[in-house]
């Protein structure tokens, strides 16, 4: 199946890959690393499924039940992997391998009296903070220094409004400077700051319905909408493209995880998607059994 697109034209290549099968299994995270091997993060284990650029599974690891956010990172030339696992309280950095090789504390906040802390996404910043998304919690996003310290808690009335499921953190870097993108899902939009923690400004209230995460390809943003599409934001953040939009299904019964509403060239809960260095886009879904599916660039 051919997908048209102001940006090209991309094949839609159905279950690109099929993540081992298991009851509870659902498809979080995605990365593509400097070689081109794609990596997985869902909640079975192994939770690491690192794949080459055919599909062919090349390594899994790690014991994650929580398995939820997915950011890969690079120092030094080396590549590193921070991730979060919602039913453990996780976030740590990784090695490829799977060696963990920092684990941040459970931070401190006086709204953890009466409500839990459930981490879903974290990304560090050139200076050596980590940024931390507490989405399913208290809707709170913590920042630390590179050793650990918890120096900073955000809630989102310093910017656009009180956050509601901060989803997913990105560091982005398509601008004169890097800047924290922070997916307020809840709210159907973002709250940007800067890498000194400070409000920059906020935008999607008026076409985004659910972003989950962002991601940049060259000048462009990859945003995954959990109601039910990827969207294609240019660098001044406005919309360019809209990629298997089905924006009903989540009214269905059973969604997301009836597999009977699932339609190939359509997207049905959208969590996570990144792109490699030949602009095929990868998107992993919100699903029981899990969902992978390429869009591989044509033209």
């Amino acid at each position: 199946m051919t997908i048209n697109t102001p940006l090209g034209d991309y094949r839609w290549i159905e279950n690109w890959i099929t993540v081992p099968k298991t009851e509870n299994a659902r498809t979080h995270g995605v990365a593509v690393t400097k070689a081109g091997r794609i990596i997985i993060f869902h909640q079975a284990n192994p939770a690491v499924l690192i794949y080459s650029p055919e599909g062919k599974l090349l390594d899994s690891w790690g014991d994650f039940p929580g398995a939820h956010g997915l950011t890969l990172v690079e120092e030094n030339d080396t590549e590193y992997l921070w991730l979060t696992d919602e039913k453990t309280l996780q976030v740590v950095k990784t090695t490829l391998q799977g060696d963990i090789v920092q684990s941040l504390p459970v931070p401190k906040h006086p709204e953890y009296t009466g409500k839990k802390y459930i981490p879903t996404s974290a990304a560090p910043t050139p200076d050596g903070d980590i940024w931390v998304a507490d989405g399913y919690g208290a809707h709170l996003v913590h920042r630390y220094d590179a050793g650990g310290r918890q120096i900073q808690t955000i809630d989102g009335t310093d910017g656009a409004g009180r956050f509601k499921c901060p989803h997913g953190l990105a560091l982005d870097t398509r601008g004169s400077e890097p800047e924290i993108y922070i997916a307020d899902r809840g709210n159907k939009r973002f709250q940007v700051y800067g890498t000194d923690g400070r409000y920059r400004r906020s935008f999607g209230e008026d076409f985004l319905t659910s972003p989950d995460v962002s991601f940049s390809a060259g000048k462009l943003l990859v945003v995954p909408e959990l109601i039910s599409r990827v969207s294609i934001l240019d660098h001044n953040d406005q919309p360019v493209a809209l990629f298997g939009a089905n924006d009903d299904v989540n009214h269905l019964p059973g969604w997301p995880n009836n597999r009977e509403n699932v339609t190939s060239g359509k997207f049905n809960s959208p969590h996570s998607a990144t792109a490699d260095s030949a602009g095929n886009i990868y998107v992993v879904e919100w699903i029981t059994g899990g969902r992978i599916t390429k869009l591989e660039k044509i033209s």
